[in-house]
């Protein structure tokens, strides 16, 4: 008996992937082909500091299995290291940050009024992107 899980069907994989490019255009394009909403904790940082991660979080490629199981690219972590610089690699030790940003993309209805039933439908689907640093979460 296999303990591998089953493959995803072909037009499931075409969704996911569907979704995924959705996303990176909302990544790439935040405020125009998505939502972005920022906390109050990720707001509380210098102004120079929010362009960069927005910045990194426009044209992250950082995925993998653990930020990204389910291959949509709706997820991401950005670091910023003990000597200021901010980075989408994650660092060898905790000691070494100084701060963590995760940026998530939801799906809702047009209205914002509930989740979307087709992510990968744009024509009823709206994405919000939210940045907030990780003890937020």
């Amino acid at each position: 008996m296999s303990t591998a899980a089953p493959k995803a069907s072909a037009t499931a994989q075409k969704q996911t992937a569907r979704i995924a490019r959705l996303n990176d255009q909302a990544r790439q394009a935040m405020g125009v082909a998505c939502t972005a909403a920022a906390t109050v904790g990720f707001r509380s940082l210098p102004d120079a500091d929010q362009s960069t991660v927005r910045e990194l979080i426009e044209t992250f490629d950082a995925f993998d299995e653990d930020n990204d199981p389910h291959g949509e690219r709706d997820f991401g972590t950005i670091y910023q290291l003990v000597c200021g610089r901010w980075t989408t690699e994650r660092p060898q030790s905790r000691d070494d940050e100084r701060e963590r940003v995760f940026w998530k993309l939801d799906y809702y209805d047009r209205d914002l009024a509930g989740g979307s039933e087709n992510a990968a439908d744009p024509a009823i689907t709206r994405r919000v992107l939210t940045i907030m640093l990780s003890d937020e979460y």
